[in-house]
């Protein structure tokens, strides 16, 4: 600003739309409300808005524009998204020299401007205009905000988090740190302090509100993807990728930067795998993020999984067990000894379900220990360690030093190697109950899976009390889904449903709705696959029986697959069979 600038209340008094006494008394005004001179004036019914901002359009040498008489061009509103338009309530008014001419409200939103710069790659020429007839204008071309979905949440509260989420940033984070390398951030064609002063404020807001968007969003991870001309930004929703937004190639430093800085992350080495750990309260919850950095040909991919505390707290019954399953779950979970596994791919919810089961035995007159890679939830009353290779304080030293711990109950993250898998047994087998997870596609294939690590087949046969797999399938948004009348039976015969067996049963479709933006499902239920060892598992265990023969004598002993638990989900009206099918194993099925 230049320092023979005129102020506000000199200019409207010269421009004879108020008098000096009027201007002091919106300055007094001003200062009780916290607003600026020309608010004041406006709130004080003083000045009209019109006079006030051609008064601010002579203070910044802009261009006034009365968009009563200067409409909008036709093709103008494809200059500039819609959700850009609707955050910072500016409206485009077409090209000018290769520039695109935006009405604003505000001079004095520099960081506005700049990331209008970034979002579009192309130089703006702001003119000024009253902001209720910005507005008004959006109103007009757009219609009312009912409809808004998910992909424009971001922009919207980028002003909500502009205050409450630096605030809740953990205070524990070095501050010098952060200033030094967010002024290192530099921008092409621009000095070092100069895009320091650029850049700063606008990659904030978007790590913040990017990361507030997605915890909304119910999202369990935020994936930041470099590539050869963007950063794609995907969050995983109910399991599914869902793409979010592309970020300029020119931020994929600033934004990494960033969140490496947040996460305690050495932001100088770019050639390694890096994890970290960020803490921020979102909407008065606090709420963990796992960051993990990985390097690719464009630059490095950044992963961020979202650690709520309530989505282990969700209870055993709310986890989509059938009754039956629940109370033989139930009982398994409160024997004095054992080992009970849990298993499925990455993302199928083990972990969950070991802690619901924790939680369920956490009492004061027993002793929990865990040994977790990375311990993810903090609970009080249980003793959890965390797994540091690199010091070798690995799954094999922890549980043999757990076992002098004098514990009741001992939760082994995974089961990796015969070591690891012997002393887990061994603990079963001296009266403690052993809680773990294994990497295997069914509940039977758990047993051969520790037969071929090397367990010898008799330690298997006495020590496992349980194998459980699961998978987790997205539940249909009950308030959108209807009644399909119709359905469509290559997917039923999937699953095995004739028509006699849908026959009185109500099958649903999903929709799409605000309340589950669009997608038809809101939520995820898990199917089960609960194996109780009984003599004749024992038996095939101790004779190495294939897998085939150990799931055929689980099934007549009364266990569900994870394909019979699907289908009574299916007829529930839970969830539909095509969900099923994408998680269930299902032979011959092709995608």
């Amino acid at each position: 600003m230049a320092k023979n600038q005129k102020k506000l209340g000199e200019l409207m008094v010269e421009l004879g739309v108020c008098q000096p006494k009027e201007v002091e008394k919106a300055l007094a005004h001003g200062k009780a409300k916290g607003l600026r001179i020309g608010e004041a004036l406006i709130d004080l019914k003083i000045c009209s808005d019109s006079n006030v901002y051609k008064g601010l359009a002579a203070q910044y040498n802009m261009e006034y524009v009365d968009l009563d008489k200067n409409s909008v061009p036709p093709n103008a509103t494809s200059l500039i998204p819609d959700d850009l338009m609707r955050k910072y309530v500016i409206v485009p008014l077409g090209t000018e020299g290769g520039r695109i001419r935006v009405a604003i409200h505000d001079p004095l939103d520099f960081e506005m401007q700049e990331i209008l710069r970034f979002r579009l790659g192309k130089e703006i020429r702001p003119v000024l205009a009253p902001r209720a007839k910005i507005k008004s204008t959006l109103d007009q071309l757009f219609g009312t905000a009912e409809n808004r979905t998910i992909d424009k949440t971001m922009d919207r509260t980028i002003d909500r988090l502009k205050d409450s989420l630096d605030k809740t940033l953990d205070k524990s984070m070095d501050k010098s740190l952060d200033r030094s390398i967010d002024k290192s951030i530099d921008i092409s064609g621009m000095g070092e302090d100069a895009a320091a002063d650029a850049t700063q404020a606008p990659i904030i807001k978007l790590v913040q509100s990017l990361i507030a968007e997605a915890v909304r969003a119910r999202a369990s991870d935020i994936h930041i993807e470099p590539m050869k001309d963007r950063v794609q930004l995907r969050y995983r929703i109910d399991g599914e990728c869902i793409v979010r937004d592309k970020i300029p190639t020119r931020m994929k430093g600033p934004l990494i930067s960033r969140l490496k800085i947040m996460g305690g992350m050495d932001i100088a080495e770019k050639r390694l795998p890096l994890d970290g750990r960020i803490k921020l309260k979102v909407d008065g919850t606090q709420i963990d993020f796992r960051v993990s950095s990985l390097p690719g040909v464009h630059g490095e991919s950044v992963v961020m999984r979202i650690l709520r505390p309530d989505a282990v707290r969700i209870g055993l019954e709310s986890m989509g067990f059938e009754e039956e399953d629940y109370k033989q779950f139930q009982k398994i979970i409160k024997r004095p000894n054992g080992i009970f596994l849990v298993t499925g791919p990455t993302g199928s919810g083990k972990t969950t379900t070991l802690y619901g089961a924790l939680n369920t035995l956490n009492r004061p007159d027993r002793k929990i220990i865990t040994a977790e890679d990375p311990v993810e939830y903090n609970f009080p009353g249980i003793n959890q360690c965390q797994i540091r290779e690199q010091i070798g304080f690995t799954f094999k030293s922890v549980l043999r030093a757990m076992l002098r711990q004098a514990p009741n109950i001992i939760l082994v993250g995974e089961i990796r190697d015969l070591e690891v898998a012997e002393i887990a047994i061994q603990a079963a087998l001296t009266g403690h109950l052993v809680f773990s997870t294994l990497h295997t596609n069914d509940a039977p294939g758990a047993i051969t899976r520790l037969i071929d690590m090397g367990v010898k087949p008799f330690l298997v046969a006495s020590a496992i009390q349980a194998v459980m797999a699961q998978r987790l399938v997205r539940v249909l948004c009950p308030k959108c889904k209807q009644p399909d009348k119709d359905p469509d039976f290559a997917w039923l015969k999937v699953l095995a449903l004739s028509a006699k067996d849908i026959e009185g049963k109500t099958l649903y479709k999903p929709r799409g709705c605000d309340h589950c933006s669009g997608t038809g499902f809101r939520g995820r239920k898990g199917i089960f696959e609960l194996m109780q060892m009984n003599g004749e598992i024992r038996n095939l265990a101790f004779e190495r029986a294939p897998t085939n023969k150990i799931r055929a004598a689980a099934i007549a002993g009364g266990m569900k697959s994870l394909l019979m638990d699907g289908r009574i989900k299916v007829l529930n009206g839970l969830t539909t069979a095509e969900e099923i099918s994408k998680v269930a194993q299902v032979e011959g099925l092709v995608s």
